[in-house]
């Protein structure tokens, strides 16, 4: 059976919009990359009560991302209003007022109507109400915008993998093109110093055959790279399988990433062949490449 790979990146987005009365609720979802699951909200303080809820809804769908959420409302099915009067001010407009007659000498009666055109007298106050009624519509709204997100994660996840994937491919090619060079070079490397040493003794005196073999061969040996290749070869496999884990992956790739760099600077650093340095160059570009994708993965 297929094994079915979900690689999921860390950006998305999402939208619902609910109608309750006359009422209208957006919820956006907005999700980028971050190194741990980090949840941020903003909303009417009428949905405070739901904030834990919303949180724990967000947990099931994410495991890593920075996930911004925002509720609008439209609409006062939501808002109670109220007129509020300012009695101490109008008690000193009144006060005011008489004083005003009596320096003056006025006479009749002060009409109502006047205290409408008094300046901050009355103001209208509007009380957000929660809305315990109207808890299931709007985690069901959360709900599918959460869904919403993770599907558009799921799609440039799987973009990323299939780039991904073919630079691990490249990657590999270019790590059997150093185990096929190895060998030959490590040849060249002991000619090269037995060539020097005779040159060196230049007739003049002679070393034990078997002695001078040993020293060669121990000189070769530390510019050998096979361990090297060979821990290469299991990193890749290694970045391969967890690939198809269905948990978050992320920060295990780009470990892997890590010890791949190493073992190709290592390599850098024993190989004095022009080839092989070459292709430690191509080595380090791809992978580099490809950690900069995986910072995108969840």
């Amino acid at each position: 059976m297929d094994v079915v790979i979900m690689v999921k990146s860390m950006t998305g987005f999402g939208r619902d919009v609910v109608h309750i009365g006359e009422t209208t609720i957006t919820v956006e979802i907005r999700s980028v990359n971050h190194r741990y699951l980090d949840f941020n909200t903003k909303f009417p303080s009428a949905f405070l009560f739901l904030e834990d809820r919303i949180k724990r809804v967000v947990q099931s769908y994410f495991k890593r991302g920075r996930i911004e959420i925002y509720i609008g409302i439209e609409g006062d099915g939501f808002v109670k209003r109220s007129l509020h009067t300012d009695w101490d001010l109008m008690d000193q407009y009144m006060e005011q007022i008489k004083r005003a007659k009596e320096r003056y000498n006025l006479s009749g009666e002060i009409p109502t109507s006047i205290i409408t055109t008094m300046p901050d007298l009355f103001s209208i106050q509007r009380e957000e109400q929660q809305v315990d009624r109207q808890t299931e519509s709007i985690l069901t709204s959360i709900e599918k915008a959460c869904s919403k997100v993770s599907e558009m994660r799921e799609n440039e996840g799987k973009h990323l993998l299939h780039d991904i994937l073919n630079r691990m491919e490249t990657i590999r090619n270019t790590i059997t093109l150093l185990h096929t060079r190895r060998e030959s070079v490590i040849n060249e490397y002991r000619d090269r110093i037995f060539w020097r040493i005779n040159e060196h003794l230049d007739g003049r005196a002679s070393i034990d055959d078997a002695r001078m073999l040993q020293e060669i061969a121990l000189l070769a040996e530390k510019g050998d790279i096979t361990e090297e290749i060979t821990r290469l070869f299991s990193h890749i496999d290694h970045f391969l399988q967890t690939t198809e884990n269905q948990d978050a992956i992320g920060r295990k790739l780009d470990f892997i990433l890590q010890e791949m760099h190493r073992e190709t600077n290592t390599i850098g650093s024993k190989s004095t062949d022009p080839k092989i340095g070459e292709w430690v160059v191509s080595l380090k570009s791809d992978v580099e490449k490809i950690k900069e994708q995986i910072q995108n993965i969840e």
